[in-house]
């Protein structure tokens, strides 16, 4: 299929990665097991085990008036230790290559049907002058974007650094959830050659 360049002109990309029908289900799958494995999963607490004290039985079985007790790290005591304890845990959802390349290019294809996909030849400055930058998405008609280069040169990246809503990344650090999260995705043709190789095996 041909795609039009912000400019006017065409370029051909393959219809696998662009012009894929949309997988609802596939695509929300994979939104959760990419968010899912961004999770920190580091809670932890203490068991009656880990806890300081025990050992010594607080006062003697019988005779005192008051309730049995064997440890002063049991649950029901202040301080003591957690029944369930929560364990740090890993939330990682298996998703095989295949299905996470398949869901890429159902978003990619999306974007193209919805027109949020704008395709420039480069996206280069001379100067890290965030009102350049600011001046280049109002001429787009994207002032909140994804830019994807094929490198991430350092006065573009100044001075998009300031700017709410607009993320600049390389076509490896492409991911499902900042596809969808942003309302235009701005790709220059070297960054979207890279990209094809990597979708074009799916």
């Amino acid at each position: 299929m041909n795609l039009m360049l912000f400019t006017g002109q065409d370029i051909e990309v393959s219809d696998d990665s662009f012009a894929k029908e949309f997988n609802e289900a596939l695509v929300y799958q994979v939104v959760v097991a990419y968010r899912s494995k961004g999770r920190q999963g580091s809670k932890a607490q203490k068991s009656r085990s880990e806890v300081r004290g025990g050992g010594k039985k607080p006062w003697r079985q019988k005779g005192t008036g008051r309730a049995r007790a064997g440890t002063n790290s049991s649950p029901i005591w202040r301080s003591g230790g957690r029944t369930f304890a929560a364990k740090p845990r890993d939330h990682a959802k298996k998703i095989n290559r295949k299905m996470y390349r398949n869901a890429m290019c159902c978003i990619f294809s999306e974007l193209v049907r919805d027109q949020r996909l704008i395709i420039l030849e480069s996206l280069e400055f001379r100067e890290s002058k965030t009102k350049e930058l600011v001046a280049k998405l109002a001429e787009l008609k994207a002032p909140q974007a994804l830019i994807i280069t094929e490198t991430v040169e350092k006065n573009l990246y100044l001075a998009a650094r300031n700017i709410p809503k607009v993320e600049v990344v390389e076509p490896a650090l492409v991911n499902p959830v900042s596809l969808i999260g942003f309302p235009k995705v701005i790709v220059t043709v070297p960054a979207l050659r890279k990209l094809e190789e990597v979708l074009v095996n799916a």
